[in-house]
């Protein structure tokens, strides 16, 4: 197993944001002006959408509660819809203004801090607001969310106040914890992911945290303030409390996203299904050949060794903290339930989700490349300007996949097991976009050969992405693109399909490759015999 990015690559990165504490996953990436979401149903000449204005969301709760984790997956979800979001981390000020864990006052956190302390702290807050409103105001941005303990009612009211006056509606999120566990496995997990314990070790790292804790418990006043607008999630989602007083419908449509999110940390696997005795037939819904029932076995164990392993780890470095458990998810279809018998087997529980069926090819089901070449001439030339949205006819574009699999978005988010999702290559695209922050442009080019499962780990800044390899399969299992005329795709879509936030590499991509962003220019290699085909053949392979 490798680590597909890290922060050496993302710092090279032109696309590389300082203020962000992300270094993995493109959260903290806006994108380009006019660049359509993987989710957007429409668009707008303000960039505003769903009659909604201008919103600031305000974090409230102690640290390690889960705001930064809340924020950046409402923002992840926000972004997939299409709503322009972007994510201000207070902290992320404070690390730029004074550099992380140096020349930091020793009062600094605490609220009876000196003349000096507090001059500062006003200091990094005019910045961060400053930049909140030069977003909203001048880069068409609909939500910005403040990411900041705001413990006190009155600094709450000051601040709802001030964004009245930009005509800016304010709400509010608190994070509620009195779960020591809960509370415990955020310490553990903001202290491997936050950049202020950078070098740090363990026993340091969380003596330093607890003392910022534990300076600002006695002063912090939970939400109750009746004119304002808020949402109290309780314990990691398992209570909500809303104080509605003017919300709007994209207001309703965040509480409805809360009400599926959990905090809890969860580590999420993808891999492809085996192959089938009717490889080029949609309809047929064949099942698993020999091959596909040998592939089964090998992923399904090598997934099991990754884990004991991971176990073993968490053994030898403290307390024996048990590994969550392993759910499965696969779809209605017979190569991708075959797939999954060898775990269900063993006991693993199994779930089919009818909305996480491949792309239907339509009338182009079986066809070859030639054939679509000289049969839809037309089609072809619509698929190459815009393999995202287009359609054949009869068929499904990534973007109808991505507005069905909303469902199973929100599924995922509220699911607190670990997660093994067995599907069509087509599907793990949109999931993967949508875990990592894609571009609708980047999900068609993403590839996830058969020999891999890729494995996605969640911390509060960012997402990352690992590899697992599947040792010992044929070669005819790991199948590549199907070769016949190789029709090219746009520039924004490298030669490989091979995509990935802030453009450092892809599921595919072996250890050390030189990686360059496509956006920028760049190219990415392909893996031998891999070359750019049409959404229809993908959609046709496994």
């Amino acid at each position: 197993m490798d680590t597909l990015l890290t922060a050496d690559v993302a710092i090279s990165s032109p696309r590389f944001r300082r203020k962000s504490s992300t270094f993995v996953d493109a959260i903290h990436d806006l994108p380009a002006t006019g660049e359509l979401a993987p989710a957007q149903l429409y668009s707008t000449e303000s960039g505003r959408l769903f009659h909604s204005g201008r919103i600031a969301i305000a974090t409230v709760g102690l640290p390690a509660r889960g705001k930064t984790h809340i924020s950046v997956a409402l923002a992840r979800y926000l972004r997939w819809l299409g709503v322009k979001t972007r994510v201000f981390h207070l902290g992320d000020y404070r690390r730029e203004s004074i550099g992380p864990g140096q020349n930091l006052p020793d009062d600094y956190f605490f609220v009876n801090a000196s003349a000096s302390s507090v001059l500062l702290r006003q200091k990094i807050l005019k910045k961060c607001r400053e930049d909140i409103y030069h977003f909203l105001n001048n880069e068409n941005g609909q939500v910005a969310i403040y990411d900041a303990v705001n413990p006190t009612a009155a600094g709450r009211r000051s601040l709802a106040k001030e964004f009245a006056k930009q005509d800016i509606e304010t709400l509010f999120i608190e994070s509620a914890c009195n779960d020591e566990k809960i509370i415990e496995e955020n310490v553990r997990s903001v202290k491997i992911s936050s950049p202020d314990y950078l070098g740090w070790s363990e026993e340091e790292a969380i003596k330093h945290y607890l003392a910022r804790m534990s300076a600002k418990i006695p002063h912090f006043e939970t939400m109750e303030e009746s004119e304002l607008n808020y949402i109290k999630m309780i314990n990691a989602g398992q209570r909500l409390s809303v104080n509605n007083c003017s919300f709007g419908y994209l207001s309703h449509r965040i509480v409805f996203y809360l009400l599926n999110l959990h905090i809890k940390t969860r580590h999420t696997y993808f891999a492809r299904a085996g192959k089938s005795r009717e490889e080029d037939s949609y309809k047929a819904d064949a099942t698993l050949s020999e091959q596909g029932r040998d592939y089964a076995k090998k992923m399904g164990d090598a997934l099991i060794r990754h884990r004991d392993a991971e176990r073993q780890a968490l053994i030898d470095g403290g307390p024996d903290v048990p590994l969550k458990r392993l759910t499965v998810w696969t779809s209605t279809r017979r190569r991708t339930v075959e797939t999954s018998r060898y775990l269900f087997e063993l006991g693993y529980r199994v779930r089919q989700r009818s909305q996480m069926s491949q792309l239907n090819p339509g009338v182009c089901e079986k066809m070859s490349e030639r054939r679509i070449r000289m049969e839809y001439p037309e089609e072809v030339a619509k698929h190459e300007a815009d393999p995202y949205h287009h359609r054949y006819p009869r068929a499904e574009s990534y973007h109808d996949l991505a507005v069905r699999l909303e469902p199973v978005i929100l599924e995922l988010e509220r699911e607190q097991n670990d997660l093994l999702i067995i599907a069509h290559e087509s599907v793990l695209r949109v999931l993967y976009g949508y875990l990592m922050a894609c571009n609708a442009t980047d999900i068609p080019g993403l590839s996830f050969p058969r020999n891999e499962i890729v494995e996605i780990i969640p911390a509060s800044y960012q997402n990352e992405a690992t590899r697992i390899s599947i040792p010992d399969l044929p070669g005819e299992t790991i199948a590549p693109s199907p070769e016949d005329i190789q029709i090219p795709v746009p520039p924004s879509v490298p030669n490989s399909g091979a995509v990935t936030p802030l453009g450092l590499g892809t599921p595919q991509l072996r250890p050390n490759s030189p990686r360059s962003s496509p956006r920028d220019g760049g190219q990415t290699p392909a893996e031998p015999g891999v070359g750019s085909m049409l959404l229809v053949e993908r959609a046709l392979r496994d």
